[in-house]
């Protein structure tokens, strides 16, 4: 866990979007198998750096959400990183069960033909 010092610093290293919001794209940390796609704002990020379990910005809820809260389905976050402008966030996590609402293992699972 970090202490509030050093999370105010990785989130001065964010460039949130105008509505306060960062894409997060979740890793497997073990095989690197991407996972899903979700939102951060400013208080998920800190929940998620708190806690080390995965807590998402819902914008058709307009809440938080932490990720399995219902499903156990959770994500443990292992290394946090963003990308070289810093408006894409890449967290590692150790998943627990599928990691999509559909069941599927991933949410990537359709492709165009």
């Amino acid at each position: 866990m970090f202490n509030d010092e050093t999370i105010e610093t990785f989130l001065n290293q964010i460039a949130f979007n105008a509505d306060g919001l960062v894409p997060v794209i979740a890793q497997r940390h073990d095989n690197n198998e991407v996972l899903m796609m979700a939102w951060m704002n400013r208080e998920s990020f800190i929940q998620t750096m708190q806690s080390k379990q995965m807590t998402y910005w819902s914008r058709s809820r307009q809440k938080l959400w932490r990720k399995g809260e219902t499903s156990g389905h959770t994500q443990t976050l292992k290394e946090m990183l963003y990308d070289c402008d810093g408006d894409t966030l890449l967290a590692k996590v150790e998943q627990t069960g599928p990691a999509c609402h559909t069941g599927a293992p991933n949410c990537f699972f359709q492709t165009f033909s």
